[in-house]
């Protein structure tokens, strides 16, 4: 009897071998996809299922994919181990997060180096212990790109969570003091950014031995508004999107 291991379409992606190329961007929003793909070479649609959205095409000749993840850990390591099992061995994230550290603006770059596992995914891959870090070649890859491209980013940690709104609504939580002292915690340790998958996915891609990158567009910084800063939010993805289209086309030389 075959299980989910043994079977040659991936049970929720739905795809094989051959379907996808050897690198991947993974965006959280499957109407993005169609956006993402349109800066590939002969870009084509592969299928839908569930929050999997995939597209596949070429850059510089070499044949790549844009996979939605959906929102989150769970669902964004589903994707990177059924990716990986036909084939993918290079993942850029691209999303969105929102700032910490005060000099991080709505619009600017956020390259993740590491992420703070405060999620549940990754406790089941690793002990809380092991520390989730990108891959260099790709972290170095997307700061060469923002700064070619000109992009205002920032490279560091970021936090991870689960709960959206246990960010944007801490104080009403039953576990608001645990909350409310981490996220305290995070901005004297001077952590850039929260957002959503980027501690299951470098975690996930340690195990199985793949290469993973993150890069979010900031949408707002709750802190600087917290202070009175007026600035409008960014809901634009372009650049990000860009900075990972030029990290890949760097890779892909190398």
């Amino acid at each position: 009897m075959k299980t989910v291991n043994d079977m040659e379409v991936m049970y929720h992606i739905n795809m094989k071998k051959g379907d996808v190329g050897e690198y991947c961007i993974l965006p959280g929003d499957p109407g993005r996809c169609k956006k993402i793909a349109e800066y590939f070479d002969d870009a084509h649609f592969v299928t839908s299922n569930r929050e999997f959205t995939t597209y596949t095409g070429t850059i510089a000749g070499k044949k790549v994919s844009v996979t939605s993840t959906g929102i989150g850990g769970p669902s964004a390591a589903i994707a990177m181990e059924e990716l990986a099992k036909i084939g993918v061995h290079t993942f850029i994230r691209i999303g969105t997060c929102g700032g910490i550290n005060l000099k991080v603006k709505s619009g600017d770059s956020v390259i993740a180096n590491a992420a703070i596992r405060h999620e549940g995914t990754s406790r089941e891959y690793a002990p809380i212990e092991y520390p989730a870090v990108s891959d260099f070649e790709v972290t170095r890859a997307l700061v060469d790109a923002c700064r070619e491209l000109g992009k205002n980013y920032h490279c560091g940690v970021v936090q991870c969570k689960d709960s959206f709104y246990g960010q944007h609504s801490p104080e009403v939580m039953p576990v608001s003091y645990d909350l409310l002292n981490k996220w305290e915690a995070w901005k004297r340790l001077g952590v850039l950014a929260s957002e959503m998958e980027s501690a299951a996915l470098f975690t996930v891609a340690a195990r199985l031995g793949v290469r993973c990158g993150a890069v979010f567009n900031v949408v707002w910084n709750q802190e600087r508004k917290a202070l009175g800063y007026e600035e409008e939010d960014c809901l634009d993805t372009d650049s990000s999107i860009q900075v990972a289209i030029e990290a890949i086309k760097k890779l892909i030389e190398e």
